[in-house]
């Protein structure tokens, strides 16, 4: 039996991100701009390889969060179960400190403006926003930002294990890629396991997954245990909090903040159908390397007559059937397999997911040897599959190759104007990836409009309590 249900998903080009931050920023004067969450960024942009925002957060054997295998082959908490929990509710080993985020500053800048006549230049003095007092910072969620892999702190990513021989890190080979990061918004989400009040939930109709201010007690169970770790404790409030996916903005049908603004336009939201009753049997699927192709059989395809019956029957509203089979989420990940998840291997099938990049190869490459040079990219492919595919080379030349392929049929037709009957598919990929229109990269149902359109016009913005 097939249990439907809908999920909100969504896809970023790192083929096209600047790096420029604009997504960080209009994400945090939204959201995260209060007291008590100075330090956190439910949007941050990180330039791999580097360690990232937290320090090392793809480190599990440090952090422990996500899921692994018992002996028995069933799902686990990597962090411990409720025992194990109960044990340290109050002391919990596996929280990151401040120091592993950052300690955000601001600047006197008082100093300047009130200072009186002197033979030296005053300064704005750092401050921390956190104590009050003067601070040098030394770190920061984008101290790496364009470093391209720098000997000081590339070597300490946790995607380079076991890559050594493969990524050196000299001047003449170093290479860098942007990866924005938000909450994944999982089907199988281990920060909802670790939360001992349930006050973190995944809700039916949309699978966006939120926190109950009301219910929240504090015990950061749910940042520990959630892997990318982006899920962040206001201490002013002593509440958990992370992104939202800007549901009040998806209710009136409008894109998150991120994706509205985002200037290289690489992000893309829509609906994916899917299998409820086997996201278990999917997580648990032994080999990490399978993982990929595991979340892959689980979506539906929102074509199929008898799909939509089932949904239907399901709760799935009849007019979101229409919504899914314009995703261009669904036609990225799942039709034209070209985006990818990140860290499969963490067991919660995350449901953002991202075009790898193409990269130029290593020395030149002309013609039909394009395809057989995409091996020697420069950004290696055993470092992507290392992100993306839990070390699985192939989904990724797969990917690649099939954007290769695009770039090539379209230089063909445009510039050196071959003639032949177009190829629809390629000619649909190219126009979504590059030429797509604000209704085509993002397709979202409006749902529970009249109170999200209550809600915005009381200048509430669903944060009010």
């Amino acid at each position: 039996m097939v249990k439907v249900r809908a999920q909100l998903a969504m896809v970023m080009n790192l083929d096209k991100c600047l790096g420029c931050h604009t997504c960080s920023v209009t994400c945090k004067n939204v959201w995260t701009s209060r007291p008590g969450v100075e330090y956190a960024w439910f949007n941050n942009v990180e330039t791999k390889p580097g360690v990232g925002y937290p320090r090392r957060w793809e480190d599990q054997e440090r952090w422990r969060g996500g899921w692994e295998l018992d002996g028995d082959g069933r799902l686990r908490l990597k962090g411990g179960g409720q025992l194990e929990k109960l044990a340290r509710i109050f002391a919990n080993p596996d929280l990151p400190a401040i120091q592993d985020y950052y300690e955000p500053w601001t600047y006197d800048y008082g100093e300047l403006t009130s200072a009186p006549r002197s033979q030296v230049q005053p300064t704005a003095r750092p401050r921390s926003r956190l104590t009050g007092e003067h601070v040098t910072p030394s770190w920061g969620p984008n101290w790496e930002d364009d470093l391209a892999g720098a000997p000081a702190h590339a070597p300490a990513d946790p995607n380079l294990r076991a890559l050594e021989e493969q990524v050196r890190l000299d001047y003449e080979r170093v290479f860098m890629l942007y990866l924005p990061r938000i909450c994944e918004h999982c089907l199988n989400p281990s920060c909802v396991a670790s939360c001992p009040s349930g006050a973190m939930y995944k809700r039916a109709e949309d699978g966006i997954v939120l926190v109950d201010q009301e219910a929240c007690r504090g015990w950061r169970m749910c940042v520990s245990g959630c892997p990318y770790k982006k899920v962040y404790f206001n201490w002013r409030r002593g509440k958990a909090e992370k992104c939202t996916l800007c549901y009040p903005r998806l209710e009136r049908g409008d894109p998150t903040v991120c994706s509205e603004t985002c200037v290289g336009r690489i992000r893309y939201l829509g609906l994916v159908l899917y299998d409820a009753d086997r996201v278990e049997e999917a997580a648990s699927t032994p080999d990490p390397r399978d993982l990929y192709d595991a979340q892959l059989s689980l979506f539906l395809d929102p074509n199929d007559p008898r799909v939509a019956e089932r949904a239907t029957a399901d709760g799935v509203p009849p007019e979101w059937l229409e919504y899914a089979r314009r995703s261009p989420v669904w036609k990225l990940a799942v039709r034209w397999r070209l985006a990818l998840p990140l860290h499969p291997e963490y067991r919660t099938l995350p449901m953002v997911w991202y075009v790898p990049p193409l990269s130029p190869v290593q020395g030149a490459a002309d013609g039909d040897e394009v395809f057989a040079a995409i091996e020697r990219l420069r950004i290696p492919v055993e470092y992507l599959a290392s992100l993306f595919t839990a070390g699985d080379p192939e989904p990724v030349l797969r990917a690649l190759r099939r954007l290769a392929a695009m770039r090539a049929y379209m230089r063909a037709r445009t510039v050196e104007g071959a003639d032949g009957e177009p190829d629809p598919e390629i000619e649909g990929m190219y126009r979504l990836l590059s030429l797509a229109k604000y209704r085509d990269r993002f397709v979202i149902p409006p749902g529970r409009g009249a109170e999200a359109l209550a809600l915005a016009a009381d200048g509430c913005g669903g944060g009010c309590g």
